[in-house]
């Protein structure tokens, strides 16, 4: 231990000696470890840590599978039969996303919920904090309407009053009664909605209908011992059962049981680990460079360790001695790098884009703090080593005789291997955030299918009663419509439901006339579909290819039609024209004719149109749906409106329409077609702000690794420039041979970088589009513009050697 305090005192006075040396150090090292620390926080929130609920590794998500559809819902009553019929799984719940109309408590809002079965929080591990859990019989067609706050929504709206169970509230015309509060830390599916109601409770007949598909989520806990795979096969023997029993509507219907945090977590996991794949290159560059700046040093201390080891220091002990001013600088920079991760993380938090799962979770814990100090050991070993173990060859005759001064062409090589492996680095991260500009610049000049420009989305409900007539709410539609037309700055409007570009998929089975009728559901094909009004096609800026949209005279006194897209039309009428053919809707009960094609609307994004076998689209007028389906579909319906100028700015209006027409609703989920077009690749823009970040910070890292070392080297040759002046030599060979030293490390870099560029950018290919992993341009152009800034870096020192006086030059000694 007194050895050991005796080096670091040592180290100290040594570091306090050089403190240009150090501040450029530590701050190189702070970079490279506060932005692997920051990054780090993301992944250990999202991937490392557990989910939030007791025997969190015991929950599972439950998927209907069916064709077209991977991970789906299934009809309500199947769910009641796999919870009731399962051995494997302790207890099963479902969840269903339902907005209501909250009156009462001033002006009305809406507010977000659940409608959830009466296991669902049981399931979860979660109990309420005030009052008591739905009980089975809460959960029942006809029962007492009972309701669960959240205890945010408790705090915020009722002032986290102890005496609110008991209280009722009116939700959409209902009047519920509080019967508990859930934990305010209690979150599910990154959501946290205002309150819970019993799914059983709600009235709408397509909710026991087996044939339709209740569009919910399903959730279990496993029982002790259970694996996600057996639970899987105990369903699929319960969905084989009932494909037997109801074969018209469950043929096809399989499971898929996965686990929670793997469901949650799994579509980011390729995108936070090649982040973190760059962010370590760039710790990897300021350990390099760090290395050379103490090789550098360590070569004009080389006087002093002859000395030592005359005076009988051994090879191990000054080995040891540079390695604990390592890990000292290392220790210093890991604490600047914690306070850069403290304020990068906040700056991270921001940029994450809203898909990223569990950002709620991301903190500087104690893993995180653990993390940093094994990055900053791991660095202070790394970078101290191999100049320790150069500094400690010394050979005393000829160091002595030098005065300190000599060189070596060994640590020259070392030097510049230490540049080469910095530029190798940055390469590769350049070539990364290339693709990645590239990318995004292939997607924008991709055709949505729609003109997102001056249009803008929003949800709304209309004053509808669960008493209202089809009738009625044919009447309040065209109402609405009139008045958002009388709107000034208004171009056109329609209300829509169903498929919403990027937002939401709606699907409906249907064949052909003159096919056969499938023998099932699930044998039918099946379409993404689209009720929209007459002004759909202007208000979305679709293009119109045949025949004609639906008009004002497509309504609930005429025949049924509808509008196809174009690849509907190649799909199933190929060589055909499709006008006038008419196609049976199993769900609608109805059968259409085709009166127009439209251009496809990319429904999945704008990089890979669908990632199902759905594609095809056709568009339905709301006015001629089935009377027994009008009044469900009305009551909450989106909008979408094309304006002149900025969609923003008319809200306003839109908004005082609203409360004029419907003082009782609320307006929502607002957002312009633009901005859903951007967010659909909001997970790509941030990969490449982050690796043009880490690019930037490699691409300066490593120009000062090449301007120091050959600056180093200058000063190290001066004695022999002046020798070459001295004989003849002009200003511009002295230049020459100075940015042919700068230029071989340049150019060895950037060979070894594009071989491992061209290795590791095809882990990236996923995030990708319109160019390929090993893109020419890219490479060509990243390669070119490394070469051309590292021999700028150069040109400092060599200027500064051609202006070396012979006379001064040949006194050196």
């Amino acid at each position: 231990m007194t050895a050991l305090l005796q080096d670091i005192r040592y180290a100290f006075r040594m570091l306090m000696k050089s403190p240009s040396f150090t501040v450029i150090a530590i701050v190189t090292l702070g970079l490279g470890i506060g932005a692997n620390t920051s990054l780090f926080s993301v992944i250990n929130g999202v991937l490392l840590n557990p989910l939030p609920y007791p025997h969190s590794e015991q929950l599972v998500t439950v998927y209907g599978r069916a064709p077209g559809f991977d991970r789906g819902s299934i009809a309500y009553p199947n769910f009641l039969d796999w919870q009731r019929n399962n051995h494997s799984l302790s207890s099963m719940a479902l969840f269903h996303h339902e907005d209501f109309n909250l009156t009462g408590t001033g002006e009305a809002h809406r507010v977000n919920g659940y409608m959830i079965s009466s296991a669902f929080l049981a399931t979860l591990g979660v109990k309420p904090i005030l009052g008591r859990d739905f009980r089975a019989d809460d959960d029942q067609l006809g029962a007492a309407p009972v309701a669960i706050l959240s205890g945010g929504f408790w705090k915020h709206t009722f002032g986290a009053s102890p005496d609110i169970i008991g209280k009722t509230i009116d939700l959409s015309g209902v009047l519920y009664t509080i019967i508990g509060v859930t934990p305010q830390e209690f979150v599910f599916n990154e959501q946290n909605p205002d309150l819970y109601t019993p799914v059983g409770q709600w009235t709408e007949p397509v909710l026991r209908d087996r044939h339709a598909v209740f569009t919910s989520g399903m959730i279990g806990r496993l029982k002790p011992g259970v694996s996600a795979q057996q639970a899987e096969a105990d369903l699929e023997t319960i969905a084989q059962n009932l494909a037997a029993s109801y074969p018209d509507a469950d043929k096809g219907i399989d499971a898929a049981v996965v686990p929670m945090k793997e469901d949650l977590t799994g579509s980011v996991q390729p995108f936070l680990i090649a982040l973190s794949c760059a962010v370590g290159f760039l710790l990897l560059i300021a350990c390099a460079n760090v290395a050379n700046l103490l090789l550098a040093r360590s070569i004009s201390r080389s006087r002093e360790f002859t000395v030592r080891a005359a005076l009988g220091a051994s090879r191990m002990r000054m080995i040891r001695q540079l390695l604990t001013e390592s890990i000292l600088l290392a220790g210093l920079g890991g604490a600047l790098g914690l306070l850069i991760a403290f304020l990068g993380t906040k700056a991270l938090l921001g940029m994450l884009p809203a898909t990223l799962p569990r950002t709620g979770e991301i903190s500087l814990d104690s893993r995180v703090l653990l993390f940093t100090l094994a990055v900053s050991l791991f660095a202070g070993i790394i970078f101290g080593l191999a100049p320790a173990f150069k500094a400690s060859r010394t050979n005393l005759l000829t160091t002595l005789k030098e005065g300190g001064r000599g060189t070596s062409g060994g640590r020259h090589r070392l030097q510049g291997i230490f540049v080469a492996a910095e530029v190798a680095m940055a390469l590769v991260l350049l070539v990364g955030a290339g693709l990645m500009v590239r990318t995004l610049a292939a997607l924008w000049r991709v055709n949505p299918g729609f003109n997102p420009s001056h249009a803008v989305t929003f949800s709304v409900t209309l004053p509808a009663t669960p008493s209202t007539t089809s009738a009625q709410s044919r009447a309040l539609m065209r109402d609405f419509d009139q008045r958002m037309r009388d709107i000034p700055g208004v171009e056109a409007v329609s209300l829509t439901l169903g498929s919403r570009p990027m937002i939401h998929p709606s699907t409906e089975a249907f064949w052909i006339e003159g096919q056969p009728k499938p023998s099932d559901l699930n044998a039918m094909n099946q379409s993404l579909f689209t009720l929209a009004e007459p002004g759909f096609q202007k208000a979305m800026g679709i293009t119109l290819e045949r025949g004609r949209f639906l008009s004002p005279q497509d309504n609930e006194n005429t025949p049924v039609v509808i509008v196809i897209d174009n690849v509907f039309a190649q799909r199933y009428f190929p060589n055909q024209d499709p006008i006038g053919k008419h196609i049976h809707f199993a769900i609608f009960g109805v059968s259409a004719e085709i009166v127009g094609v439209v251009d496809h609307v990319r429904q999945w994004g704008l990089d890979a149109d669908s990632p199902s076998a759905i594609e095809a689209q056709f568009y339905y007028s709301f006015l001629q749906l089935p009377p027994k389906l009008v009044p469900m579909v009305s009551t909450a319906v989106a909008v979408v409106l094309r304006v002149h100028g900025d969609p923003a700015a008319i809200m306003d209006s839109v908004h005082h329409s609203v409360a004029t027409y419907a003082p009782g609703e609320a307006i929502y989920n607002v957002q312009t077609m633009s901005d859903v077009i951007s967010h659909s690749f909001a997970a790509r823009r941030l990969t490449m702000i982050l690796l043009g970040i880490f690019a930037a910070l490699a691409l300066a890292l490593s120009c000062v690794g090449i301007y120091g070392v050959i600056s180093y080297l200058v000063s190290q040759q001066t004695q022999e420039i002046g020798v070459r002046m001295a004989l003849g030599a002009r200003r511009s060979d002295v230049l020459q041979l100075v940015l042919s030293q700068g230029s071989k490390m340049a150019l060895i870099g950037v060979l070894v970088g594009t071989v491992l560029s061209f290795v590791l950018t095809r882990f990236m290919s996923h995030q990708l589009f319109g160019v390929s992993a090993h893109d020419p341009l890219t490479f060509v152009t990243v390669a070119l513009v490394l070469i051309v800034v590292s021999v700028t870096a150069c040109c400092i020192p060599a200027l500064r050697a051609t202006r070396i006086d012979p006379i001064v030059a040949l006194r050196y000694e």
